[in-house]
């Protein structure tokens, strides 16, 4: 593979060189590196960029993003930050590193010079400007890529760190993968049997349903017929994000449901769909029973919010919460973006949290930072990613249950879930 291979505008050159400073330079010249590799025939403009590149990972991470910065490289198009390596106000109430906090804190800085909005959230279309069908944009993340492909319609690659600020400092990425409409076709069909409607409506139906799809799709694009009800925002978000970590899923569709997907002949874009995978009640229970490694019994924390807690995701769990108390030996936290955390505050739904005894972190979550007290053995959420995440990176137990079932445990101080409705 030769560089002659990939065409570059009179734009391009001008970046690769140094005419808008070195910075630009440097990542104009990692994007052109990336292209060559992926075997690119041209670039294409983005219009909006999400930087995983944030979360502090290391010495090497802070150093890229301060030589960025002091180079003088500066974002050309709206760039959100996803959750970074520590809460920078609330992380002394955790066993964080004081030395972590400050290289954590120095690299969110590093970027907030480079023009990016200190979002510092997995979920920014819960605040920010959402890009709209079709548009092309660079996000990394694996949640918010999947929501952004599927839910949204926009156009992005899976974008890892380091190359996603390069995009968003140049406004230029390869033009491959998803960023085409032909690689957007449907490419194993899944056909829901035999659901009870209720249980479809479910919150924990789609977690559940989203870390079978990622298992039996891998990296490629599922899609999904069978469903009789009509998914919420947070439902849909659920999904993606199991599907995003038991596999590599960027989109998915729902047939009649996301935009891309009205129909099975339009979600395969003609081809032939293939023999279906059926997905029944057994099959799906299967699937939950392996979000749990934790028997039932002692139960040391809670944990909500992976994806970031949304704002009516509070005002679901602040009526569950009212004139409660979580017990003792159990600690309770929920995980969210600063800007819902202020959205939460107005509406009057964090005192609830409070009067429980709950805990509130923002700008990260506990898979991302050290702050998880080492006397921690089980914990127990509602979300497949934590659950699929956290006995390999935290060394825990955990229960997956409903967030009702996560409330009542922490209230008894021992995991609790109703196991009937998955029954066959």
């Amino acid at each position: 593979m030769t560089a002659s291979t990939l065409t570059l505008t009179d734009y391009d050159r001008s970046l690769l060189a140094g005419e808008r400073g070195p910075g630009v330079r440097m990542a104009m010249s990692i994007v052109v590196r990336m292209a060559e590799v992926q075997r690119a025939e041209r670039l294409l403009d983005i219009t909006m960029a999400h930087i995983d590149s944030a979360l502090y990972m290391g010495d090497a991470t802070l150093a890229f993003a301060e030589r960025l910065a002091e180079q003088g490289a500066r974002v050309v198009v709206p760039t959100t930050l996803n959750v970074s390596g520590v809460d920078e106000h609330g992380w002394r109430e955790w066993p964080v590193p004081p030395d972590w906090a400050e290289k954590a804190h120095r690299q969110m800085l590093a970027y907030q010079a480079m023009g990016c909005r200190p979002t510092f959230t997995c979920a920014p279309y819960q605040t920010e400007p959402r890009p709209h069908f079709g548009q092309q944009i660079a996000w990394g993340e694996s949640s918010a890529i999947v929501f952004a492909n599927s839910v949204l319609g926009a156009r992005t690659e899976r974008y890892p760190d380091l190359l996603d600020i390069c995009a968003a400092v140049t406004g230029r990425v390869p033009a491959v993968g998803l960023h085409l409409t032909e690689n957007r076709a449907g490419q194993l069909w899944v056909r829901l049997r035999g659901i009870p409607p209720a249980l479809q409506a479910a919150d924990d139906f789609y977690p559940v349903l989203g870390h079978l799809l990622g298992k039996l799709a891998g990296d490629r694009i599922p899609v999904v017929t069978g469903l009789e009800v009509r998914p919420t925002e947070d439902q849909l978000k659920a999904l993606g994000a199991a599907a995003a970590s038991s596999g590599a899923v960027a989109l998915y569709h729902l047939v009649g449901i996301t935009p891309e997907a009205p129909t099975l002949e339009a979600a395969f874009q003609g081809r032939s769909p293939g023999p279906a995978v059926d997905a029944d009640l057994p099959r799906l229970a299967a699937a939950r029973r392996e979000l749990s490694t934790a028997a039932e019994g002692r139960l040391d924390m809670v944990v909500l919010g992976s994806p970031h807690f949304s704002l009516e995701e509070f005002r679901r769990l602040a009526p569950l919460l009212a004139g409660r108390r979580c017990h003792p030996e159990v600690r309770f936290l929920v995980t969210t973006s600063r800007g819902v955390a202020l959205l939460a505050e107005r509406a009057g739904l964090l005192a609830p949290l409070r009067a429980f005894g709950g805990a509130l972190t923002v700008d990260t979550c506990i898979l991302t930072s050290p702050m998880l007290p080492p006397e921690v053995r089980t914990i127990m959420t509602n979300s497949a990613k934590y659950a699929y995440y956290s006995p390999g990176m935290l060394k825990v137990a955990v229960a997956f249950g409903t967030l009702e079932e996560c409330v009542e445990s922490a209230v008894l101080g021992r995991v609790t879930r109703e196991e009937s409705r998955w029954s066959a």
